[in-house]
């Protein structure tokens, strides 16, 4: 009896074996099936919401996609099926979650909203929780604004939009001290810009960026600027370039270029009202940052250029010219001041 059971076991044993991965193989072949149609509906899915070849304005669906109102996603939980759920981001920017409530999911990567369902299921309900997020439908339309404009930020397109239009939508231009905005703006685009007409005032400078010139979009006839943004593009606005005016003028300070990219040294004094009396015209200066972070000085006359001698010189962005004192006029300023006031003294000392 003994040596029969040690016959039947084994093989009894190796049979629950095969059983076992017979129906392991058997759930996997189930699960891909199953699995299937949700791949193919969501493909379809996505064509119909993004277009073909990709989504809408040409951008890649990656990882650094930041969701927006609308976009339908799968949430899932490793081990906890009960948390598994299906959900569409509300107009309020965030999405309803089982235990939690309401969660803020607009403006986040789905890297970013997956840690942070795991932080917030991990502090009372889960050990350790392993959460996917999946965008099943695209359905934002966002545009980043960025830049020299009164509210950068991330916009949705409710419908066609043009430059101008999404510029308004950020606030306009900026016209901070320090902040203005400068003299063109880019539009990034992943897909690249064929259908697109090139015009006067419009320059690509990379197979996915084109320049814009500001003032040429907003204050000429030509239309063909204003061109038609499209989601997931990025519209960078460059801040102006600003010149410091330092020592003896009367007015001290940075004065922005705007919609100009230098302007001269009788500009920037003028700008700075003017020189004061005790300024030392043929020691001034102009200071130089290099893009490398080093600086040059150029001497220049201001007497020479004031009284056309010289060339007037231009002055670039973040140049500094600065004007020094004449420790010889402050010298001849206070003597006179003293004969002022000495003979001031006499002329009431003899009227008493």
């Amino acid at each position: 009896m003994g040596r029969a059971s040690a016959i039947v076991w084994p093989r009894f044993g190796a049979v629950v074996l095969l059983l076992v991965l017979a129906a392991a193989l058997t759930w996997g072949q189930d699960q891909a099936e199953n699995q299937q149609p949700d791949q193919q509906d969501t493909t379809s899915t996505n064509d119909l919401a993004l277009g073909s070849p990709g989504p809408p304005g040409g951008g890649e669906i990656g990882p650094d996609y930041r969701i927006g109102p609308e976009d339908v996603l799968n949430i899932d939980v490793l081990n906890v099926p009960e948390l598994k759920e299906t959900v569409r981001v509300e107009n309020d920017g965030t999405i309803p979650v089982k235990l939690l409530g309401h969660v803020k999911a607009v403006g986040l990567t789905t890297q970013e909203l997956r840690r942070e369902l795991e932080a917030e299921w991990g502090k009372t309900y889960l050990e350790n929780p392993h959460v996917t997020v999946f965008v099943r439908e695209f359905h934002a339309r966002p545009v980043s604004v960025i830049g020299a404009v009164e509210k950068p930020g991330l916009y949705q397109l409710s419908g066609p939009r043009t430059l101008i239009e999404v510029l308004s939508m950020a606030g306009g231009l900026a016209r901070k001290i320090n902040g203005s905005a400068g003299r063109t703006l880019l539009v990034t685009r992943k897909g690249g810009f064929q259908d697109v007409e090139p015009t006067d005032g419009m320059r690509q400078v990379a197979p996915d960026q084109l320049q814009i010139d500001i003032r040429k979009l907003l204050y000429s006839h030509n239309t063909a600027l204003n061109i038609q943004i499209k989601p997931f593009d990025t519209i960078a606005v460059s801040k102006a370039g600003i010149v410091y005016v330092v020592g003896e003028v009367k007015k001290q300070a940075g004065f922005t270029l705007e919609d100009r990219d230098q302007i001269t040294v009788l500009e920037a004094l003028a700008l700075a009202e003017g020189l004061n009396p005790t300024a030392a015209l043929k020691a001034a200066r102009i200071i130089h940052r290099s893009p490398n972070g080093t600086l040059t000085e150029t001497p220049i006359d201001l007497g020479r250029v004031m009284s056309g001698k010289a060339p007037d010189v231009e002055l670039a962005a973040n140049d500094v010219l600065y004007v020094p004192k004449s420790h010889g006029k402050v010298v001849a300023f206070r003597s006179t001041d003293s004969v002022i006031a000495t003979l001031t003294g006499l002329v009431v000392f003899r009227g008493l």
